[in-house]
């Protein structure tokens, strides 16, 4: 009887173990998708000096697109990274500090990015738009 109960305890132990890592593996194949890493944007924001303040507001955001496709290896000329830049500098300026401090201002900008980005540069097949740091100063 106690090598019956060893038995059973190590196969409790076993499926355990392995329920356990079954979700990180399917966080791993999630995480597979392509990314593009951009340079850090810094911009002043829309309406230069806030009314009665006397001072900028300014914006620095780490952005990263999720891409649908693997880029080529060793292929830097394939990313137009000048207007990739240029497209999200356009949007970061018109965005007001006031709204990029609420939950739903930030994800109105991921989501006006994302269709700026998507229609200017279509052959990058950008599918997300992911902020790696955002902070809003004024």
């Amino acid at each position: 009887m106690g090598i019956a109960a060893l038995l059973l305890s190590l196969t409790a132990v076993a499926g355990f173990v392995w329920l356990r890592t079954e979700p990180s593996t399917h966080a791993l194949a999630d995480a597979s998708e392509s990314t593009l890493v951009l340079e850090t944007f810094v911009v002043n924001l829309n309406g230069g000096n806030l009314p009665g303040s006397g001072q900028r507001a300014y914006l620095r955001i780490g952005v990263t697109l999720g891409l649908a496709h693997p880029l080529p290896p060793n292929r830097p000329d394939i990313v137009p990274t000048a207007l990739v830049r240029d497209t999200i500098l356009a949007v970061l300026a018109s965005a007001r500090p006031d709204e990029l401090l609420k939950p739903e201002g930030k994800r109105q900008l991921k989501v006006e990015l994302l269709k700026t980005v998507q229609d200017r540069v279509p052959q990058l097949a950008v599918e997300n738009i992911y902020f790696t740091e955002f902070l809003v100063q004024m």
